[in-house]
């Protein structure tokens, strides 16, 4: 039986997991840690990090807190050994790099910018597209109470279409800005514009849009529900026992 600890266990998301890994055989929310829980859940609950690891014993912690809060916890689990499996978004890869050197060998740091599967293959079509299309554009629309832009999967996607195409766009970019307008092309990631669209309706919805002569392809994925990351969340707690360092991306283990 997998123990785990959920941080950030009073949010949306938070909550969901709670139930998720209540209801998996193999696993148990041993507590949860939230400052803002208002004893409405079925667990013990502790305001920090510090208390809950001072009070219970568990195997994995999961993050789903906010990009201020998160490199905080990951400093106080990681050096005690508690493998963890994080989705908040807002660390850049070498800051991650930094905190899994904290943690002793057979610990591992796992960070997801997206735990759908149908995210995951998003960012795969768009990587094998990208050396076919001269242009490239990533929209990414989620909930206005989002904490960070652009998100950490357009952010991703942006990078690996940089890696798979060897070159930069050719499409008119910020020197096309009207004056007092600046932002009208986006912010550049690795050379590929990326649009952040915050509003309520949405839940995450990304498109990769693609421009050639004469013709263009989209791809998009949608998620409508909180519990669509919920398999990809299960299978990171299943799956860092057996690793250790630094993963980042659910296609490691989906591979």
């Amino acid at each position: 039986m997998i123990k785990v600890a959920v941080c950030g266990c009073a949010g949306r998301m938070g909550k969901t997991v709670v139930s998720a890994v209540g209801a998996a055989e193999d696993m148990e929310v041993v507590c949860g840690i939230d400052p803002y829980a208002k004893g409405d859940l079925d667990i013990p609950v502790y305001a920090s990090l510090d208390e809950a690891l001072a009070n219970k014993e568990f195997d994995v912690l999961v993050d789903f807190t906010q990009p201020n809060v998160v490199e905080g916890n990951l400093r106080t689990a990681l050096p005690a050994g508690v493998d963890c499996v994080v989705g908040t978004t807002g660390l850049s890869e070498e800051k991650l790099e930094e905190l899994a050197e904290l943690a002793p060998k057979g610990t591992c740091l796992f960070y997801a910018p997206n735990f759908t599967t149908g995210a995951v293959l998003m960012m795969q079509f768009a990587k094998a597209a990208a050396p076919y299309f001269p242009e490239a554009e990533v929209i990414e629309m989620h909930h206005c109470r989002k904490k960070d832009a652009p998100s950490g999967t357009a952010v991703k996607t942006a990078r690996m279409i940089a890696e798979a195409r060897g070159f930069e766009s050719a499409a008119p970019g910020k020197e096309t800005e009207m004056p007092g307008m600046e932002g009208a092309r986006g912010a550049l990631v690795a050379g590929v514009p990326v649009h952040s669209v915050r509003s309520m309706g949405f839940v995450a919805t990304q498109e990769v849009v693609f421009g050639s002569f004469g013709q263009t392809l989209t791809i998009r994925h949608d998620s409508w529900d909180r519990e669509s990351y919920m398999p990809g969340v299960l299978l990171g707690i299943r799956s860092v026992g057996e690793r250790e360092g630094l993963i980042v991306g659910l296609e490691t283990f989906m591979d």
